[in-house]
């Protein structure tokens, strides 16, 4: 009997399966793990007349992390069929252990996600320790999969398809408390020791039990697809997920129709449905995109392959926020939701109790969601500080500096927070463009200047981009990386240049959107093949969010920077049509009322109407096809040069900070990972017929050209 799978009898008859893979930190559904459990099922056949239960638990800190993604992705089109098999193999074994004869429960020590949760909704109970560690769901649908080890069979079976798609198609996660009242599990559990007690007791309680779907009168609950109610709801149910994905995510259409067809047909059959949709995902490309970046390189970073070693971790106590604009404003709520104690100055206190009023929002939106007690809104509300006096920024360990992208303006107040904090602080600038070398020169030591660019709205995005300057000490970049950390966003790390990493190349999508519809393509046209592209917003309505007055006003500080490098900015065809909107039109955004979109006051935004008559050409269409290649292509050549110049330094923080940062197509896995799964030769050759259709800056970097030639891919 292998140790993955311990074995132990207790005098009540009661067996306990405890998951404990070797030499992992998880339990995985690997080859030990489906070894393991055909040696634990021949034993409890065998034995079967000497046994009341059975209980399986886990000894790691999580219960079960689910199916083994170092083999799922190495899974191509020529191993189909054994991996097909493999899946059953493992399906059986659940199959066996639901239909023992005897009641199984699943004492659930931790985090049962994915196949760890397909294991419990193989037993006919499930107990949880009521943990806020503890997390239960099916996240697959996230790495571009489904449930394959019966998760969409059961789930459908369990709570019907209307209140089982959102786990299957969303990858919700809930906690104990709302499992317990979702009906995912049946008890809970305040530790360890209670925890198996009740899963013995409700065995000697229940010794004949078995799963709903096994008795014969089952019913799916709320009726089959057949029932007037839930054909009625998978009428629409295509359209709506078409909506979401733009057929971009082959995953959530597979789960759909696995969950629907199996719903049709017997338990057995309905499982062979499920696999053979697994399998085709899994073999796959976009699986492969998503799970290498979404776990392999995101966990990398996560891991700090980008935080300089030698320096112990560093935890920020007190953070300094200059600005209480949205974005200072954002910085504050993350920091003092992490436990920071946070100061946030303004010119005056107004604008400062201002900005403190956004975190008093955003926790009473948690407070009515029952995510958070009115003590923790509270507690946390009392760790921020509004001010307008540059003393009370004393006793800072980090500043961040948040106002407008002004260098001057930057300049002064973090030379004002510098004199305040002393020496041993870093201080950070939020700048999303201005480089980080020239800005470090407001204060005395550079070495402890760094760039800490946020997305907005903060709150949400999950990224934050750490900019090294020229003189940026490692152990100031240490120190930036643990922050991010601290406050539970991702960290990735980019050597200083103008517009840094993510706005260089999210400017490049901005521009080429503009740039089209200048040269006469119609606008909702650019809008849709971009959503279809697999970007969550079109070029337009994010340069409205953005706002073309700053788009304007960031150009033209660029161009004078470069003027006093005696450089000349080079001539882009968007420009004409950004000051065009902005000088004659007076249309300068969202947040002005107006851009490339109306806002009405009631109803839904949609696209200024003038548009058509002064920009569209009819004899300037172009394919659908040429405008999501333009839309990705642009950004993919713009990421190349950043590797080029130096500014990333890692394919991981290329890949998560492309699609975390600024939204690049996900499916894809990101900007370098959409190049190597496209195939350099074929990315090389596509990239020179826009470069000849459209302009010089779609010409493949020589960077591109050497690796192809070296038939190497971006790793």
């Amino acid at each position: 009997m292998t140790e993955a799978i311990r074995y132990e009898k207790g005098q009540d008859q009661i067996v306990v399966l405890t998951l404990d893979m070797p030499g992992q930190s998880a339990n995985t559904m690997n080859g030990v793990y489906r070894e393991a459990m055909a040696a634990s099922l021949a034993r409890l056949e065998a034995e079967k007349d000497d046994i009341a239960g059975v209980v399986i638990t886990s000894a790691k800190k999580t219960f079960f992390a689910g199916g083994d993604l170092n083999e799922l992705i190495k899974v191509d089109k020529a191993h189909a069929n054994v991996f097909y098999d493999s899946v059953l193999v493992l399906k059986a074994q659940l199959r066996r252990l639901e239909t023992l004869g005897k009641p199984v429960v699943a004492a659930i020590n931790g985090a049962a996600l994915g196949g760890g949760w397909e294991i419990c909704l193989a037993c006919h109970y499930r107990v949880a320790l009521d943990d806020k560690s503890t997390q239960l769901g099916l996240p697959e649908v996230t790495l571009g999969l489904l449930p394959g080890g019966g998760g969409v069979v059961r789930m459908v079976r369990m709570l019907g398809l209307e209140k089982a798609l959102p786990y299957l198609l969303e990858g919700k996660k809930v906690r104990p408390q709302q499992a317990l009242q979702a009906g995912l599990i049946n008890e809970l559990a305040a530790n360890r020791d209670e925890l198996l007690a009740k899963s013995r007791a409700w065995i000697l309680a229940n010794p004949d039990a078995k799963q709903p779907w096994d008795n014969k009168a089952y019913q799916i609950p709320g009726g089959t697809p057949s029932n007037p109610k839930v054909a009625q709801m998978l009428a629409i149910a295509p359209s709506i997920l078409r909506s979401k994905t733009s057929g971009c995510f082959p995953a959530p259409e597979k789960i759909l129709c696995a969950a629907v067809e199996g719903a049709q047909v017997d338990f057995d059959t309905a499982h062979l449905i499920e696999t053979r949709y697994f399998t085709e995902l899994v073999t796959g490309q976009v699986a492969k995109n998503m799970i290498g970046t979404f776990w392999f390189q995101l966990n990398e970073i996560n891991a700090g392959s980008s935080r300089p070693h030698g320096f112990t971790p560093y935890v920020t106590r007190k953070v300094g926020v200059l600005g209480a604009g949205m974005m200072g404003a954002g910085i504050a709520y993350v920091s003092a939701c992490a436990g920071i104690e946070v100061v946030l100055k303004d010119v005056t206190l107004a604008a400062a109790e201002k900005g403190k009023a956004h975190s008093a929002t955003l926790l009473d939106k948690k407070v009515s969601r029952g995510q958070l007690t009115a003590e923790q809104r509270e507690s946390t509300l009392a760790r921020i500080l509004p001010t307008a006096s540059d003393a009370d920024l004393a006793g800072c360990d980090l500043i961040i500096e948040a106002v407008y992208e002004d260098r001057e303006l930057k300049a002064t107040v973090s030379a004002a927070a510098q004199s305040v904090v002393g020496a041993d602080a870093v201080i950070a600038s939020n700048t999303s463009t201005l480089p980080i070398s020239g800005l470090a020169r407001a204060v005395p030591d550079q070495g402890a200047f760094i760039g800490l660019h946020f997305f907005s709205p903060v709150d949400k995005m999950p990224l934050v981009e750490i900019i090294k300057g020229a003189h940026t000490r490692d152990e100031t970049l240490a120190r930036g990386f643990d922050f991010v950390l601290q406050i539970k966003k991702t960290p990735i790390v980019v050597n200083d240049s103008r517009g840094f990493f993510t706005s260089r190349v999210f400017g490049t999508f901005t521009n080429e959107g503009i740039a089209m519809l200048g040269e006469g393509v119609a606008a909702p046209m650019i809008e849709t093949e971009a959503r279809k592209a697999g970007m969550p917003v079109g070029p337009l309505a994010v340069s409205d969010e953005v706002s073309l007055s700053l788009m304007s006003h960031i150009r033209k500080q660029t161009a004078k920077d470069l003027q006093d490098e005696g450089k000349a900015l080079p001539t882009h065809p968007a420009t004409a049509v950004i000051e065009l909107l902005v000088n004659e039109y007076k249309r300068t955004g969202k947040a002005a009322g107006g851009g490339f979109y109306d806002y009405p006051a009631s109803g839904q935004k949609h696209l200024w109407p003038e548009l058509k008559a002064r920009f569209e050409h009819p004899g300037k269409q172009i394919s659908p096809q040429d405008v999501r290649d333009r839309l990705l292509f642009i950004q993919a050549i713009e990421t190349v040069r950043c590797v080029e110049e130096g500014v990333l330094m890692s394919t991981a923080d290329a890949n998560v900070g492309s699609i975390f940062g600024i939204g690049f197509a996900a499916w894809s896995g990101g900007a370098l990972q959409f190049i190597n799964q496209y195939g350099l030769n074929d990315f090389i050759a596509r990239a020179r017929y826009l470069a000849e259709q459209y302009g010089e800056r779609f010409s493949p970097p020589s960077l591109l050209l050497e690796k192809a030639a070296q038939g190497d891919t971006f790793r």
